[in-house]
């Protein structure tokens, strides 16, 4: 399959991640940032939408041929699915119903996983908190590759492959890296979730629950949507850990691409972030951002500078739990 020629270990750094100051800065200096947090009020009907228009769909593909499945699975059904992760990663935040609602975001969430087919929101909720206080932490943040990805997967073909196993490798990554108990809500998400993918079955038999898993993992995989996951946090230049993308993909993935934005303010809904940018551009016009998901994946597979490696790694303190 080739020679390796990628990097051999990730960026190690030893200083905090940058988005804590700047939050600190910009706080300071455009207070009416904080007007921005709290609920958005039309997040839970879109995703309610989106849900219903996944299992009307359920309905109308029980009788296609099985290539038509795939088909309708990759071009359309997996890219609500994957929207609907990227709804479940800001309902994560609260911005569903509020900090003072926190369990109805968590029922929320496991409402949003319906269509998606196997139990996901419960789980991301416990490491997504990690991700953010932990940014590129050692054995914390496990949205950072293994080594044996990283040593492994270095070569074009071999990173085609690991960006189509992208889904398996976020699945279990975690189980690896940074094993934790599995909680009550993880228990209740999956006995929603397969409870309703057996109805399906009952109801459609098994094409309908095919295309609903299907999709997901299609749309997870190699997509245009999932450049999100590359784009996000790999390091194109070095000593930047965090890249916005200001494209036309954010309108059906819930602004998940104002990434510089969303780790300086986790508490913003994806709808304002275009705001946050706006009020203090003179902090994000001049920081390198992406244009182009595909050109994000097709840069990953072909540029011999990256590879799963290109990820700025550090060691952090456990912070003390309230």
């Amino acid at each position: 399959m080739g020679n390796c020629v990628t990097r051999d270990d990730f960026e190690w750094v030893y200083t905090e991640q940058p988005h804590t100051q700047r939050r600190k800065e910009i706080l300071a200096k455009y207070p009416e940032i904080k007007t921005l947090m709290g609920p958005d009020p039309h997040l839970k009907w879109i995703v309610s939408g989106m849900v219903l228009m996944q299992l009307l769909a359920c309905y109308l593909v029980k009788d296609l041929s099985w290539k038509w499945i795939f088909f309708w699975a990759y071009a359309f059904g997996g890219c609500i699915n994957h929207s609907l992760t990227l709804a479940i990663h800001d309902i994560s935040h609260n911005v569903a119903f509020g900090n003072k609602q926190a369990k109805w975001n968590r029922w929320f969430a496991i409402f949003a996983n319906l269509p998606i087919g196997v139990p996901y929101s419960a789980s991301f909720k416990k490491y997504h908190i990690d991700h953010h206080r932990y940014l590129g932490g050692d054995s914390l943040d496990v949205d950072i590759p293994t080594d044996f990805e990283g040593w492994f997967f270095c070569t074009p073909l071999r990173k085609l492959l690991w960006l189509f196993l992208q889904p398996l490798f976020y699945s279990l990554r975690p189980l690896y890296v940074n094993p934790k108990a599995i909680t009550r809500m993880e228990i209740l998400n999956a006995f929603v979730q397969f409870s309703i993918d057996l109805i399906i079955y009952y109801l459609w038999g098994l094409k309908p629950v095919i295309y609903l898993i299907a999709g997901s993992i299609l749309c997870l995989g190699f997509h245009p949507i999932s450049g999100h996951f590359i784009a996000e946090h790999y390091m194109f230049l070095k000593g930047y850990e965090t890249y916005s993308y200001y494209g036309p993909l954010n309108w059906l993935t819930f602004n998940v691409g104002y990434h510089m934005e969303h780790h300086d303010f986790p508490s913003i809904p994806g709808c304002r972030l275009p705001m946050v940018k706006k009020i203090a551009a003179e902090y994000y016009d001049n920081l390198p951002h992406h244009q182009s998901w595909i050109r994000v994946l097709w840069d990953f597979v072909f540029d011999d500078t990256l590879g799963p490696y290109s990820r700025v790694k550090r060691l952090c303190k456990l912070a003390k739990e309230s």
